[in-house]
């Protein structure tokens, strides 16, 4: 599997993430209702795929199954993403400590404001930024950035210095998205230009895109072929969608 320069953060990534969000709120997902074993397994198969950008949240449930994951591989050897929805200095800071004990790590690669809806958020929201900013300061992550599920809230994010990375929607057919294809390529090119990491979701249009005539491999090679794209993330459920996602992902990347 490829590692990437995630932009500028200074993070490496492997090109293919395994997301633990499909259907993902609340407490579960698609990927935490494999079990405790069961996640585990799937990121460890993963990892030994060279799958070792791992993508979860907080909403997800996801964090004792990479726990549980983490056990057997070094720390050193995983890029982990997790979220928070809360939006003041101090919940966002106690969130991050906690979200250390759940997956057994004393720091964090990524960490993002999940799920940002309105253009204004970092006037609403300076708090948040700042308890983020304090934990990077302190080691405690990597870095931090957003979640975006409004246009006007992702096209804010590529003017804003203190984002170091960018979860993005983005698939060839607009499905699921904040925007055309067309509008969200400008909005991501801007993000890259300015060093910003930015990893697809939605890549597969939520598995719709994956059974249209030209499948998962159609929508991966757009993904792949959009220099402002550094890597992609795909909630995955089995062994078989493992493998064929990391073959199409290893086979474009020659």
């Amino acid at each position: 599997m490829e590692i990437v320069a995630l932009g500028k953060t200074g993070l490496n990534v492997s090109r293919l993430s395994i997301g633990t969000g499909s259907n993902g709120w609340n407490g579960r997902s698609n990927q935490t209702d494999l079990g405790l074993e069961g996640l585990r397994d799937l990121l460890l198969f993963s990892h030994d795929k060279g799958v070792t950008f791992w993508d979860s949240a907080d909403q997800y449930g996801s964090h004792p199954h990479v726990r549980e994951a983490l056990r057997h591989v070094d720390r050193r050897s995983v890029t982990i993403t997790t979220k928070t929805v809360s939006r003041t200095r101090e919940d966002v800071e106690t969130d991050v400590k906690r979200f250390l004990t759940e997956i057994g790590s004393d720091y964090v690669d990524i960490v993002l404001l999940h799920c940002l809806t309105q253009v204004d958020w970092p006037k609403r929201y300076p708090d948040a930024m700042e308890g983020l900013a304090r934990c990077k300061e302190q080691g405690l992550i990597h870095a931090h950035g957003v979640s975006c599920h409004d246009y006007g809230a992702f096209q804010t994010a590529a003017m804003t210095a203190w984002v170091d990375v960018v979860l993005a929607r983005i698939n060839y057919a607009g499905v699921h998205m904040d925007a055309s294809p067309a509008d969200v390529i400008r909005t991501m090119e801007l993000m890259a230009f300015a060093g910003k990491g930015i990893y697809g979701m939605k890549v597969l249009g939520q598995s719709k895109l994956a059974k249209e005539a030209g499948g998962a491999r159609d929508a991966i090679e757009f993904v792949m072929g959009l220099d402002c794209v550094h890597a992609m993330t795909i909630g995955m459920t089995s062994r078989s969608e493992v493998e064929a996602n990391v073959a199409i992902v290893n086979e474009l990347s020659q």
